[in-house]
């Protein structure tokens, strides 16, 4: 089901095309009962195999009601219609419903009192904690709960720059110089078709998890780590992370002020959190860890970055310097 985009896009870029025997376009609203579906459409969506959920507002700092309004009661208008068909339901959630916190945080956890992040971490919890709800009602269930969702495995190719990359260019441009954060923080980077696979398992292999939550995560990256990448490309600046406790946006040049208080605040419960995800259920599943390495997986995001221009003019075109793990960049 489509909202305002007609278009059904890859990845890579590429549109899928829609006709008999592949792909059944639906226009709704996941904000209005019923998803705002025409009468011909209820009755097909309630014939579905599976619905899977991941409309949501992903962006950070909107003001809340939008949140509660997508997020929330989206969540709310979907369990109606998978109920009223007993359709079982694959439900994308987010492995940050863990709020702020560190430590493990397992797939069978859920409210543990935790204080969420920002308003998106909120109400996906909100969300989450509907679900679970529904499953006493008998609905058939699975929940799916990506990390930080990143550029592809291979090519750190992404469609929309959004998660943590307008605050890596901010960052990365010297727009914000001095940060709250520590070293050891966690933040956990998982690409993009890792999350599309496990929904997709999820969905076409739907009994083997009924009833279970799945944490789609990838990369454990420190921003010790992220430090150390950076610091290989000249063209990037590094920027000071500083104990929380000892950092003042107060003491913040004018001109970078409005970058932290529009971008950087945002994000700044990912750079204080030392979590690390639980996949037990994942894996048993048959989501292995990645076999990359979460610094290699860094810089295949930056180079893609620079390529596009988003970090940046894309470098030119020089001999190829070696870098720590025996891999080059330009």
């Amino acid at each position: 089901m489509l909202h305002r985009n007609g278009d059904l896009v890859r990845n890579n870029g590429r549109r899928l095309t829609a006709g008999p025997g592949t792909l059944t376009r639906m226009t709704g609203d996941i904000t209005r009962p019923g998803l705002g579906l025409s009468g011909d459409d209820r009755r097909l969506a309630a014939t579905a195999d599976r619905i899977v959920h991941c409309a949501a507002v992903t962006d950070f700092g909107l003001p809340p009601g939008r949140y509660e309004r997508v997020n929330v009661e989206g969540t709310r208008h979907v369990l109606g219609v998978a109920l009223a068909g007993r359709v079982p339901l694959v439900h994308v959630s987010t492995a940050y419903v863990c709020g702020e916190r560190d430590g493990t945080a397992y797939e069978d956890e859920l409210d543990l009192g935790q204080r969420p992040g920002n308003d998106y971490e909120k109400s996906k919890l909100a969300a989450e904690t509907l679900v679970r709800k529904a499953t006493a009602n008998g609905l058939p269930v699975t929940v799916v709960r990506p990390s930080i969702v990143t550029g592809a495995t291979r090519t750190g190719r992404v469609r929309d720059l959004k998660t943590i990359y307008p605050v890596l260019r901010v960052l990365t441009r010297g727009l914000v110089r001095t940060v709250p954060g520590h070293q050891d923080a966690v933040l956990d980077l998982v690409p993009v078709d890792r999350v599309a696979d496990l929904v997709t398992e999820a969905a076409t292999r739907f009994p083997d998890v009924e009833g279970r939550t799945l944490h789609a995560v990838g990369h454990e990256l420190t921003l010790r780590d992220m430090s150390d990448v950076l610091a290989e490309y000249p063209s990037l600046h590094v920027p000071r992370f500083v104990t929380p406790s000892a950092f003042s946006a107060a003491s913040l040049p004018g001109r970078e002020r409005p970058y932290y208080d529009r971008v950087v605040s945002l994000y700044a419960p990912y750079f204080r959190r030392r979590v690390r995800f639980d996949a037990t259920h994942a894996e048993a599943f048959g989501h292995r860890p990645p076999a990359t390495g979460a610094q290699a997986y860094l810089r295949r995001l930056l180079d893609h970055c620079l390529a596009t221009g988003y970090l940046g003019p894309p470098p030119r075109k020089e001999p190829a310097a070696a870098r720590p793990d025996g891999s080059t960049h330009p």
